[in-house]
């Protein structure tokens, strides 16, 4: 296994973890009775997710923010992977790129402006060195 495919296999245990700490959140804001029913918005008044809580309400972006993110990742690892062009660059891009991720969901829970940004544009950055390092010739 590549050290590309190896932390895209943590990124995936990072988005469980994410959901995790999301689910627990909103359960405790809003209970079971509305984070397991069929979250009709004619019932509930309004989305689920406009319900939550400051810090609940953060860590469903942060987890969302993260599917988004992932999705980049994941395009990055196939290329570099399939391409062959993995090299001692485009690993270091993958690891940069889930220390990011694992950073910001605390800077985002925090509320730590401009540091989640900051944190954010360094994994979108290691995401697109990826890309562009598989393009090299």
């Amino acid at each position: 296994m590549t050290p590309e495919l190896q932390v895209l296999a943590y990124a995936g245990l990072l988005q469980g973890v994410q959901y995790v700490l999301m689910s627990v959140s909103a359960n405790l804001d809003l209970g079971p009775g509305k984070t397991m029913s069929a979250r009709d918005v004619h019932r509930l008044g309004r989305p689920l997710a406009e319900l939550l809580g400051v810090r609940a309400g953060r860590l469903y972006r942060a987890f969302t923010n993260h599917f988004e993110g992932l999705i980049l990742f994941t395009l990055a690892v196939v290329v570099v992977t399939l391409s062959d062009r993995a090299t001692g660059f485009s690993a270091a891009c993958a690891w940069v790129y889930l220390g990011a991720r694992i950073l910001y969901v605390p800077a985002y829970f925090f509320g730590l402006s401009p540091w989640r940004s900051i944190i954010w544009f360094v994994g979108f950055l290691a995401t697109m060195a990826m890309l562009g390092s598989a393009l090299a010739f």
